[in-house]
């Protein structure tokens, strides 16, 4: 059944993530650093750095200590944070939002431009279309993000003077009552049409910036998933009897082309939340790249282990996600599986 794949699924997930749990902690306790001096400061005593080394349990054997660990995160306690001094968990559902907001919205991009891309491309075939949206696609994937951002910035932001430099929301306005952290969704519940624009145009360029280097990938990747699709047999059959070839397009070769770009899309997803470090850092956006990266430099370990073990959660859910989807997209695997 169904139901036992899903299982099956989520069994694979817990292990997957175990595994990660694993890989952080004992890679952490590699790097020739003392997190109790960390925490102590430079110029503590080596009583006071002893005194936190034993609090934290440092004092124990490597394997009580990951025990330890593991039994600290199945109550949902990632650390406290060595530069802010909050629990680590803290910290991240303080920056996710604004990351999450930023991820969407160069999905949104991403996706609509892709596709309409792709499928222009891959109906006419061999045309300037094509030849144009497969410029526009390579351009895309092979332009690094640092030097798209900082064009956009001297375009968009230098000459034209259309949409700030940086930032979430002018900083001008009156505070925003923090609801769900993602201030779109907060100012229209607010009723906050002033906060809504801000928080708009703050966000076209770097979500401009993250999502049309994904809507190159995606573009080529629809082309030649609907290329392949548009050249099978029961296309030919469907054109043959007269169907309206927009029917036989976006009606029957278009979703069987998608089955291959769910799998990009998640991927991308998580990338975009997890790794957009530099687009965050360029357009001064607060979200959780600015954070892993002050993390990083100051050798915060408790952040450091935290946050990637929300990225392997982020990925193991979005692949099991992704799995669930081929289920609905693709009978055969419905078959095989209740098989």
């Amino acid at each position: 059944m169904i139901l036992k794949l899903v299982a099956r699924r989520l069994a694979m997930l817990v292990f997957v993530l175990f595994g990660v749990v694993v890989l952080t902690f004992f890679i952490s306790r590699l790097i020739p650093t003392d997190p109790a001096r960390l925490i102590a400061g430079d110029f503590a005593s080596e009583e006071v750095v002893e005194q936190i080394r034993v609090e934290l349990g440092f004092d124990r054997s490597l394997f009580e200590q990951f025990w330890i660990h593991v039994g600290n995160l199945l109550q949902g306690d990632l650390g406290t944070s060595i530069t802010t001094g909050q629990p680590v968990l803290q910290d991240l559902a303080t920056y996710a939002p604004a990351t999450v907001e930023l991820a969407v919205a160069a999905m949104m991009i991403a996706v609509i431009g892709g596709i309409l891309l792709g499928v222009l491309s891959a109906v006419y075939k061999d045309g300037w279309i094509d030849n144009l949206v497969r410029v526009v696609a390579l351009t895309g994937v092979s332009t690094p993000s640092f030097w798209l951002a900082l064009l956009f910035l001297l375009l968009f932001y230098g000459t034209l003077g259309w949409f700030p430099a940086g930032g979430r929301i002018d900083p001008t306005l009156a505070p925003l009552d923090r609801i769900s952290g993602l201030y779109l969704v907060d100012s229209i519940v607010a009723l906050r049409p002033d906060a809504f624009l801000s928080a708009l145009t703050h966000l076209v360029l770097p979500a401009s910036c993250l999502g049309l280097i994904t809507m190159g990938v995606f573009a080529r990747l629809i082309r030649a998933s609907l290329l392949e699709e548009l050249g099978r047999a029961y296309i030919r059959t469907f054109r043959s009897i007269g169907l309206a070839e927009h029917r036989v397009v976006f009606g029957h070769a278009l979703p069987n082309a998608l089955t291959p770009f769910v799998t990009q899309l998640g991927l991308s997803f998580a990338a975009m939340l997890t790794g957009a470090v530099v687009t965050e850092a360029i357009f001064g956006w607060p979200g959780m790249g600015g954070y892993i990266l002050q993390a990083t430099q100051s050798l915060d370990f408790p952040a450091i282990i935290g946050f990637t073990i929300i990225v392997g959660v982020i990925y193991a859910v979005l692949n099991l996600v992704i799995n669930i989807a081929y289920l609905f997209l693709d009978p055969r695997l419905r078959s095989g599986a209740v098989k």
